[in-house]
């Protein structure tokens, strides 16, 4: 315990301002990717100093599988002008808001923009504002985001010369009360109402329209008639805390620059998350410091991410037999044995010296499971004889998505994860989801059991794809008979394994 007290205590130590970026290059990237740019994702245009996890966090992780298609890359660009073009700052973002406040919508504006509100944990946030980016990419809208203090300060600005976030004095202040089921600029609401139509006349609109898309799907706004009078709003915002972006590869209207934008459709959050979010020098400093500190020198990282959700309360012990037949199972952590000993040349016998160093990272609310894999590598060797180093950054007992520092903590350990060669995440965990679609890497999934007592069967899989699952399907469909299966409408989306009722996006 005293062990994981100053791994606290050294990655805490990171946020000070007094650590510069001479220190944010690791020591060895030997096994890492050194693409600076990421095949050209990311912009050569920022200050590196400003933001160090932009240009550096490659360094950490191993080369990516996927390569961002050239028009990907071009689209990013035009987008950036465009970003700069209508931000906030600009003239023509004034002039925006001066219609918004009138009250009525104007005809259709060089600039229209598409406002993202947090919902959710921060796994779910991260998730939906990918999806909200990508949706802002399809229907040439500028993504601001909404972001209340627990999320201020989380992420470097992903667009060079302007700003994402909405300006302090903003028009529209009370997000939570403002947009519920309930709100009358509701697009759902206002279809029931049969106030919009594709009939209406853009001048005849509401100054915006909400998008209601958390769980439920209330606004399931996923047919090309629907998208048609979203498209004469030039505001519009968007709650949800679900990857909603697998459903935008099911309309047609979209199919051909889907196809375009990305050839390799497993990659699409492992683009989309790349491209936008980067820890603040803030966060960045406690990946830094942990990584130096503990998993630099490693030659194999095992990533293990432990989540237990209050609706499933799984007992500690039967969750470590998962973990551990899972690790059986697929071989992913080292096998323990007996000791290997060699003879010396004066013929004396000694044990055989280490030749590879294996660090396993766990990352949970909870300090059992580390405890427990810890003490067991320490208590014997392995049959190779091979070093097993077992680390957990923090230990924080509960989610405190209201907590800036909470949300810190957890962002920092979701980017440690996604320097894993190997990764194991828990089931219908977001905060797994985004960490293995950073890596771009195929997981292994802990599967739930079909009550908090009953043995998984089998104890995990082997994810077929990077990316997420949308765990929560709309309840309509467009172009779909009633009662279809969307995981099977077409080749490209199949059901998940940890939520069978969910879908994800296949190569």
């Amino acid at each position: 315990r005293k062990e994981l007290e100053v791994q606290l205590h050294r990655a805490a130590a990171a946020a000070s301002p007094s650590h510069g970026a001479p220190e944010d290059t690791p020591e060895t990237s030997t096994r890492h990717d050194d693409d600076r740019l990421l095949g050209g994702l990311l912009s050569p245009a920022f200050d590196e100093h400003s933001c160090r996890s932009r240009y550096t966090s490659s360094l950490y992780r191993r080369r990516s599988p996927f390569r961002p298609s050239t028009y990907l890359v071009e689209r990013l660009r035009r987008y950036e002008a465009r970003h700069k073009r209508c931000g906030p700052g600009s003239a023509l973002f004034q002039e925006a808001v001066e219609h918004l406040r009138s009250g009525r919508n104007a005809a259709r504006s060089e600039c229209q923009y598409v406002v993202w509100t947090p919902f959710n944990g921060l796994g779910n946030r991260m998730l939906a504002l990918a999806s909200t980016f990508l949706y802002a990419l399809l229907t040439d809208r500028v993504l601001l985001v909404h972001a209340p203090p627990e999320f201020d300060g989380l992420f470097c600005e992903p667009f060079p010369g302007s700003s994402w976030t909405l300006p302090a004095d903003f028009l529209i202040t009370d997000f939570d009360g403002v947009f519920t089921m309930w709100s009358p600029t509701s697009y759902k609401n206002m279809r029931q109402a049969g106030t919009i139509s594709n009939a209406t006349a853009e001048q005849s609109l509401p100054a915006y329209v909400f998008l209601d898309l958390i769980q439920s799907f209330t606004d399931a706004a996923f047919c090309d008639d629907d998208q048609q009078v979203l498209a004469k709003f030039n505001w519009m915002v968007i709650k949800s805390d679900v990857y909603f972006a697998a459903m935008l590869f099911l309309m047609p209207a979209y199919e051909r620059e889907l196809t375009q934008l990305f050839p390799e459709k497993e990659a699409v959050f492992h683009h989309l998350a790349r491209y936008l979010f980067h820890p603040s020098n803030d966060v960045w400093g406690i990946v830094h410091r942990f990584y130096e500190a503990y998993l630099s020198r490693a030659d194999e990282l095992v990533g293990l991410q432990v989540r237990v959700f209050p609706e499933m309360p799984i007992p500690f012990d039967n969750m470590y037999e998962q973990i551990i037949r899972c690790s059986e199972q697929e071989g992913l952590l080292p096998k323990l044995g007996q000791t290997v000993v060699v003879t010396a040349a004066n013929g004396s016998s000694v044990v055989a010296p280490s030749t590879k160093l294996t660090s396993i990272l766990v990352t949970s609310l909870f300090p059992d499971y580390y405890d427990r894999i810890r003490g067991v590598y320490h208590a014997r060797p392995t049959e190779t004889g091979e070093y097993v180093a077992v680390h957990q950054p923090s230990h924080e007992r509960e989610q405190r998505t209201e907590a800036r520092g909470h949300n810190q903590r957890a962002l920092a350990e979701i980017y440690l994860l996604s320097f894993c060669d190997r990764v194991v995440t828990s089931a219908v965990s977001t905060f797994g989801y985004i960490a293995h679609g950073l890596a771009g890497v195929r997981p292994w999934v802990l599967l739930r059991p079909p009550s908090p007592v009953a043995r998984a069967e089998p104890a995990c899989v082997r994810s077929e794809t990077v990316e997420p699952c949308l765990q929560a399907l709309p309840r309509r469909m467009c172009g779909a008979a009633e009662g279809s299966d969307i995981g099977a409408l077409v080749p490209h989306i199949r059901h998940c394994e940890d939520v069978q009722k969910g879908v994800k996006l296949f190569s």
